[in-house]
């Protein structure tokens, strides 16, 4: 199994993570109930996962390792990539930050999680498929078969050393957790 693979399985469970906050988002412009909790829960899991441990392997190996074997940052897929991730930071910090008000009792904060929440889903949807269907077959045919041992080692690296033991199952868990939230009520 070459190592792209591993991050096309991680984007199964982001996509998990992506319907449910749609659905979230969907009660929460339908006036239903969800609790404040859901959104910093998710947001968690974007900061935790999608970006500190998905996003981290891309940014700091594959495209390292893309950019060593010929393929271009600036002006190219590597950067519009790496510009969509820090994109994906700011509606995330936005959700965030919304969500932590509406808890504080700030009820104008409610428009601010919608829009941030779904900005984030429609970008982070478009951009897996990007790269599931263009950034990845690319990485596959430009980093030699010799150097593909290279890039599950620094993939384990982050996964072991940078992010911790557990710490994926945690968020596996908590992606589940918000599935069941949006599905059984």
């Amino acid at each position: 199994m070459k190592a792209t693979q591993v991050l096309m399985e991680e984007h199964q469970v982001i996509l998990r993570v992506l319907k449910s906050l749609e659905a979230g988002a969907d009660r929460l412009a339908a006036g239903q109930p969800i609790r404040s909790d859901f959104f910093l829960e998710a947001a968690s899991f974007i900061k935790g996962f999608a970006d500190g441990c998905h996003h981290k392997k891309e940014e700091g190996v594959l495209f390292v390792k893309m950019e060593q074997n010929g393929v271009q940052n600036q002006g190219g897929p590597i950067g519009m990539m790496l510009a969509e991730h820090e994109q994906g930071r700011v509606f995330t910090r936005g959700m965030h930050e919304a969500a932590q008000r509406w808890q504080s009792g700030d009820a104008s904060a409610v428009g601010a999680i919608e829009a941030n929440a779904r900005n984030y889903v429609n970008l982070l949807r478009q951009h897996i498929y990007k790269e599931d269907m263009i950034l990845f077959p690319m990485a596959d045919r430009a980093i030699p078969s010799d150097q593909q041992e290279a890039v599950w080692q620094g993939f384990e690296h982050v996964e072991h050393e940078e992010t911790g033991a557990g710490v994926h199952e945690k968020y596996l868990a908590l992606a589940e957790s918000l599935e069941i939230e949006v599905t059984s009520s």
